[in-house]
C-alpha cells in the first residue's frame, strides 16, 4: 500500500474508532461487537506501525478507553489508569514470554478471567471507604463514590484500619441480573440494555443512587494501585491480602512459569466462560513479581509486563425450524427464532429473537434456513447471517393481527416495530396498570409492580377499571398484605378518582403521548367527550403535538375496548372534565416555554410548575413561536434549535429573576 492510500485508510478508521468508542464507552450504546472494534483498532495500529510518520498525537492509539461525563465531579487519578495491549491468538501470548524472557530471569505469570464490566478505583483511608471513580480516559475519571456505595460487595470499611489504600476493581452485572433487569425494562416499558457490561456503565452513571442500588451490581477487585504502611511484593499476594480486608476478588485464577501451562488455562477458562455467572471476555497474563514488572516497564501506552487475550466469537451454524411471534408488554410483536440446539461459549442455545421485520428481511430469514449464530458479548445469542434457504421456502412476514387479541396491529413510519395498540391486550395487561398507576399518570401511593402482579396473578384485575372495584375483604387474603395496607389502597384508589384529567389521559398509556402530550390536548379539549368527537385534523392543529400524535389518539379511542373502559370510568367515578389550573400570578401569561437539559436544582416537572403556576405555558417542541428556551446542563438538538432561530435561551436563575425569586 502507499502512502496516500494509506493516510486515507487511517483517516478513516481513526474516525470510525472515536464514534464506535464513543458509543461504548460514554454513550453505553454500542453498534459493533467489540471484536469488530478489536479488528478497526488492530488495522488502525499495523498501519501507523507501517508509516510511523502518520502517526499524530490525537490518534485513539494514543488514548485510553472513553472520555468522561460531565454529569460527575472529575477525579485526577493518582496512579493512572491504564489499558492492556490486546491479543487473540496463543501464538502471540508465545510471542510476549519471548519478549519478557529476553529481558528478566525466571518469570513466573498469573492468569485470571478478564471481566467485562466497569473499571472502577476505590480508595480507602484508615480503613474507610472514601472516594471511588470510574476509570474515563485513564487519567481523570468521574466521582461516583455515593452510587459505588450501594453495591454489597464494595467493603465500607477494611477488617484492617489500613493508612491509605487505593485498588482497582471491575463493576459488572452477572447474568442472572442482567436478565432480571432486562425483564423488568421490558415490564415498565423501557429501551433494554444491550449487554451485561452496558448495563453496569449505565447503572453506575446514574445521578440517582437508589436507582443504582436496586440493579443488583457487583464488583471484582484485581489490582492495588497504592498502598501505605505495607509492601506488597507479588501479585498473587497483593490478591491474598486483598481478601483478607474483605475485598472479593477473582475466583479463579492460575500461577506458573511455563507459558504453554498458561495458555492451556486460558483454553479451559474460554470453553467454560459460559458456565461462569459473570461476564468476561478474555483473560490477562501478567507478570506475577512486581520487581521484574518495574525491570520490564510500559510502553507510552501499555505495560510491558501483561497481556490481554481476547477470546473471538466463537460462531457456528444451526437450522431454524420455527418462528414463534409473542406480544411484548409494549404491545410490541416480536419474533423469536426456534432452532437446532447448539453449544455456543458453553452453553445450549436454541432460541434467539429476530428482532423484528426489517431484520428477517435484511437477512433473509426463513423457516428452514441454515444460519450462523454466534453469542453477542458472550451473552445473547443472535444470528449472523443466512447460509442457505430452502428451495421451497417463502420469506416470513409478521402477522397483520394481534397473537394475543386478534386486533389489528399497524407500523409507524419511521419505526421498526410492529405494533398491537389495544389498550385491552391481555399481554399488555400488567405493564399498562403499573404504567396507569406510576407517579405521573394516576399517582396511586403503594400500587407498586409486586402488587400489581399479585393482583392480576389472583385474578382481581384484569383492567385499569377493575382497580376501583377492589374490597379490603379480598385484599386482605394477598400474602403480606394487612388491614392498614389495604385501608390506605383503597384510600390512594379513591383520592386519584378526582385527579386532572391529563393524568387519565397520560396513564391510559397511548403511545407517543407523553404527560405534557396529555397536557396540551386537554387544555385545547377540556372535557373527555371533546377528545373524543375531535378529528385527527383538529389534534394535528395544536402547537406541539402534530400528526402523529394526533393519529395516535384518534387510533386509540377509536378501539370499541376503549370507549367501554371510559363509561366504565364514569359509572365508577373518576374525574373526565380538566381541572381549573391554579395560578399564583400572571407573571408568564401569554408566554411558551421549552425546556432542555439537566437545571441546576429544579426537576423538569418543578420548573413546569413553577411557569404555569405564572401564567406560562410549557410546550415540548421549539418553534418560532417559542417565548423562551430554559436550558440546563447537557442541552442538546432543542437549544441548538433554539439558537438557530434566534429564541432567546434563558437559564434558571435567569427565570428565577424574572419571577422575583432571586437566588
Amino acid at each position: 500500500m502507499d502512502r496516500k492510500a494509506a493516510e486515507k485508510e487511517i483517516v478513516a478508521l481513526r474516525e470510525q474508532i472515536r464514534y464506535h468508542g464513543r458509543k461504548y464507552y460514554t454513550e453505553d450504546a454500542p453498534e459493533i461487537s467489540d471484536f469488530e472494534y478489536d479488528a478497526l483498532f488492530r488495522r488502525l495500529e499495523d498501519l501507523e506501525a507501517q508509516f510511523p510518520e502518520l502517526v499524530t498525537e490525537d490518534s485513539p492509539t494514543n488514548r485510553v478507553g472513553g472520555a468522561t461525563y460531565n454529569t460527575f465531579a472529575p477525579v485526577v487519578h493518582g496512579v493512572p489508569m491504564g489499558s492492556l495491549h490486546d491479543v487473540f491468538s496463543e501464538e502471540e501470548l508465545r510471542d510476549f514470554d519471548r519478549r519478557v524472557r529476553e529481558s528478566v530471569d525466571s518469570p513466573e505469570y498469573v492468569a485470571e478471567p478478564k471481566f467485562d464490566g466497569l473499571s472502577v478505583a476505590l480508595e480507602y483511608v484508615d480503613g474507610v471507604f472514601t472516594r471511588g471513580s470510574t476509570r474515563g480516559d485513564g487519567i481523570t475519571g468521574e466521582d461516583v463514590t455515593e452510587n459505588l456505595r450501594t453495591i454489597g460487595g464494595i467493603p465500607k470499611r477494611l477488617a484492617e484500619p489500613v493508612p491509605f489504600l487505593e485498588v482497582r476493581g471491575e463493576v459488572y452485572l452477572s447474568d442472572a441480573d442482567f436478565e432480571k433487569l432486562c425483564q423488568r425494562q421490558e415490564l415498565l416499558g423501557e429501551k433494554l440494555f444491550k449487554n451485561p457490561r452496558n448495563a453496569a456503565a449505565g447503572s453506575l452513571r446514574q445521578k440517582d443512587p437508589r436507582i443504582t442500588a436496586g440493579r443488583g451490581l457487583s464488583i471484582f477487585v484485581f489490582n492495588v494501585q497504592q498502598v501505605q504502611g505495607e509492601t506488597l511484593d507479588s501479585h498473587d499476594a497483593s490478591l491474598e491480602r486483598l481478601k483478607e480486608l474483605g475485598f472479593t476478588v477473582s475466583p479463579v485464577y492460575h500461577k506458573s512459569q511455563d507459558i504453554e501451562e498458561i495458555i492451556s488455562f486460558i483454553r479451559e477458562l474460554g470453553e467454560k466462560r459460559g458456565e461462569l455467572d459473570f461476564p468476561i471476555d478474555g483473560a490477562v497474563v501478567k507478570i506475577n513479581n512486581f520487581t521484574q514488572r518495574e525491570e520490564l516497564g510500559s510502553t507510552a501506552r501499555f505495560p510491558r509486563w501483561a497481556e490481554a487475550f481476547k477470546y473471538p466469537p466463537e460462531e457456528k451454524e444451526t437450522t431454524l425450524t420455527g418462528i414463534e411471534v409473542n406480544v411484548g408488554r409494549t404491545g410490541v410483536l416480536t419474533p423469536t427464532g426456534v432452532f437446532e440446539p447448539v453449544t455456543l461459549a458453553g452453553t445450549t442455545v436454541s432460541r434467539a429473537t429476530l428482532h423484528n421485520q426489517d431484520f428477517i428481511n435484511e437477512k433473509d430469514i426463513r423457516i428452514g434456513s441454515r444460519v450462523v449464530m454466534r453469542k453477542a458479548g458472550e451473552i445473547i445469542p443472535e444470528v449472523v447471517s443466512v447460509v442457505s434457504n430452502p428451495p421451497d421456502s417463502t420469506p416470513f412476514q409478521l402477522p397483520d393481527t394481534c397473537p394475543s387479541c386478534g386486533e389489528k396491529v399497524t407500523r409507524e413510519e419511521g419505526e421498526a416495530a410492529v405494533r398491537c395498540t389495544n389498550p385491552q391486550c391481555p399481554a399488555q395487561l400488567l405493564r399498562n396498570l403499573i404504567h396507569f398507576a406510576s407517579r405521573d399518570a394516576m399517582d396511586i401511593d403503594g400500587l407498586g409492580p409486586a402488587l400489581l402482579e399479585q393482583l392480576v396473578g389472583e385474578g382481581l384485575v384484569a383492567s385499569p377499571a377493575d382497580l376501583y372495584t377492589l374490597q379490603a375483604e379480598r385484599l386482605y387474603t394477598l400474602e403480606r398484605f394487612g388491614e392498614k395496607s389495604a385501608e390506605n389502597l383503597l384510600a390512594a384508589l379513591e383520592k386519584s378518582k378526582g385527579n386532572d384529567l391529563y393524568r387519565l389521559v397520560f396513564a391510559l398509556g397511548i403511545h407517543n403521548i407523553g404527560a405534557k402530550n396529555a397536557q396540551l390536548l386537554c387544555s385545547r379539549y377540556p372535557s373527555m367527550e371533546a377528545i373524543l368527537a375531535a378529528t385527527e385534523e383538529e389534534l394535528s392543529a395544536i402547537d406541539g403535538f402534530g400528526p402523529t400524535k394526533a393519529h395516535a389518539v384518534v387510533e386509540f379511542f377509536s378501539h370499541e375496548s376503549t370507549r367501554q373502559l371510559l363509561e366504565r370510568f364514569a359509572a365508577l367515578g373518576l374525574n373526565l372534565q380538566a381541572l381549573q389550573a391554579e395560578h399564583t400570578a400572571d407573571t408568564l401569561a401569554g408566554f411558551t416555554f421549552v425546556l432542555t437539559g439537566t437545571l441546576p436544582t429544579l426537576s423538569r416537572k418543578e420548573a413546569s410548575s413553577l411557569i404555569e403556576q405564572h401564567g406560562g405555558r410549557v410546550t415540548t417542541s421549539v418553534s418560532k413561536k417559542t417565548s423562551y428556551v430554559l436550558a440546563g446542563e447537557e442541552a442538546g438538538s432543542k437549544l441548538e434549535k433554539a439558537l438557530a432561530l434566534g429564541v432567546p435561551v434563558l437559564s434558571e436563575d435567569e427565570l428565577l429573576q424574572m419571577l422575583g425569586q432571586n437566588t
